[in-house]
């Protein structure tokens, strides 16, 4: 609720663990300058024994995903997911390295931040998503509220929104928030909230 991410505990044993400096290129070749310190957020990365060298017939895919570790004769996989290690050995998430929102300031991360607002007794979920081009995007936090508020209370809700993000450090930034009257999710399970198309839809509110 103040803005860590999700803690998800300490790697399975057999499987090693490390978290690199966020990159959207491919990486070749392991090395131990991609490691962050403890505490930096970064991209989860991990290598074991059913850590597989490549997809199959996805060349472009294994570029992005497989790093190799010619010490070890092994591959690392990066998880695409964003989160960094505490003092005491544990992994929080921080959300998908695609979902992250690069502005001209900072980047803010989806998890972290949307815990923030959905302390508010009246939202359901939120979904933070950047629309314009990484590195000048604008943040917009879209609000999906619980089922029964009534709509007269939106304005009132907004400033509450705006107020309870003043107060997080991680948050003061976000200050366009959009009322969605029900996210689009995949189909399998309903927590899987597509913020790609959220995005689009964003950015067609605030042109």
């Amino acid at each position: 609720d103040r803005g860590r991410g999700v803690c998800v505990g300490r790697p399975v044993p057999g499987i090693q663990l490390e978290i690199i400096r966020i990159s959207d290129a491919p990486i070749e070749q392991w090395s131990a300058d991609l490691q962050l310190a403890g505490g930096e957020i970064g991209e989860i990365v991990v290598k074991g024994p059913q850590v597989t060298g490549s997809y199959f017939n996805r060349t472009s895919s294994t570029a992005l995903a497989k790093i190799a570790d010619p010490q070890s004769a092994g591959f690392w996989h990066r998880m695409g997911d964003l989160g960094y290690r505490d003092a005491h050995g544990r992994v929080w998430f921080c959300g998908r390295k695609a979902h992250r929102v690069v502005t001209a300031e900072e980047t803010l991360f989806t998890i972290p931040s949307e815990a923030v607002f959905n302390t508010h007794p009246e939202v359901f979920r939120t979904a933070l998503v950047g629309v314009g081009a990484p590195g000048r995007q604008r943040p917009v936090l879209c609000v999906e509220l619980e089922k029964g508020v009534d709509t007269a209370a939106v304005q009132r809700i907004y400033s509450e929104l705006l107020a309870i993000g003043a107060e997080c450090e991680l948050t003061r930034s976000i200050k366009r928030v959009l009322f969605h009257p029900e996210f689009p999710v995949d189909i399998r399970h309903n927590a899987k909230i597509f913020r790609e198309q959220l995005a689009d839809w964003a950015a067609e509110k605030i042109s």
